[in-house]
């Protein structure tokens, strides 16, 4: 009886398989991030800000700069509840951003409506500068593009799931992953799934990382702005976290099993004595 029982222990111990990540390390993979810069799209906010040597120039085609007051209190203010009178004022500076419509547009001073949608921003930004020189505008413009407000999402099995803000063109779920704090060992490795909006409907695609060059031939490989990245807990995770589930994984069963191993070593000793 202890022997079996020693052997279910051995059984439930065993390591779970495809917890490693890139399985077949050898596999050459050939990654061109460029070619999956981000696109823009409906929703998003952006900073365009032109400069040239004449800033009084460039500076029409720039949006106002902004001041926000704040209210911040004091810590009196905390401490007692007081009335807002003692509140103080802080400012905040900031440029206004554009925000693209649902027509996929943005309206930029002097050149109007700009279709931008499906734009990266190295494209969006050599557009610009393209037409201020064409219409003679501005003779020498330099024109920066950055995202405001671009982040995806993970939410299952990893260690710190949240939004986070993409600072790349190109933004890798290998990175999303990273910055999560790494997936908990209870998450599958080979079924991720990312959930995307397309064309008004929600798409999900499936990655496998314990294979690279599977995982970056995915269309889900390389993120978009607003992607949602689904872990799901293993067999293992789902069955420990239930009350009914495979009580071989919880702390109660390996008590009672050194306790029943206890018992039958000494009622053997009992019976060998007499």
């Amino acid at each position: 009886m202890a022997s079996a029982c020693f052997c279910m222990m051995i059984t439930s111990c065993k390591t779970p398989e495809n917890i490693t990540y890139f399985q077949n390390p050898e596999t050459v993979v050939e990654l061109v991030s460029t070619q999956h810069a981000i696109k823009l799209q409906p929703g998003d906010k952006l900073s365009i800000v032109v400069k040239s040597k004449d800033p009084v120039v460039s500076d029409l085609f720039n949006m106002p700069i902004f001041t926000q007051r704040l209210g911040v209190a004091s810590a009196s203010t905390l401490a007692t509840g007081a009335s807002t009178q003692n509140y103080r004022p802080v400012s905040s500076e900031g440029i206004a951003s554009y925000t693209v419509s649902p027509e996929g547009t943005i309206d930029f001073p002097v050149l109007g409506d700009i279709k931008v949608q499906g734009m990266t921003r190295a494209e969006l930004g050599a557009f610009i500068k393209g037409e201020l020189i064409g219409r003679q505008l501005v003779k020498d413009p330099t024109v920066s593009v950055e995202l405001l407000n671009t982040g995806v999402n993970i939410i299952g099995a990893v260690n710190h799931p949240g939004r986070y803000e993409i600072s790349t063109d190109s933004y890798s779920i290998l990175e999303a992953i990273a910055v999560a704090g790494d997936l908990s060992i209870g998450g599958q490795r080979e079924n991720i799934k990312v959930l995307r909006e397309e064309n008004g409907a929600i798409k999900v695609y499936t990655v496998d990382i314990t294979d690279l060059k599977k995982a970056s031939q995915s269309p889900a490989f390389y993120l978009n702005q607003n992607d949602v990245i689904y872990v799901e807990p293993n067999e293992m995770l789902k069955r420990s976290s239930t009350v009914n589930g495979n009580n071989a994984l919880s702390t109660s069963f390996w008590i009672s099993v050194a306790s029943l191993i206890t018992t039958a070593v000494t009622t053997i000793g009992v019976f060998v004595k007499k």
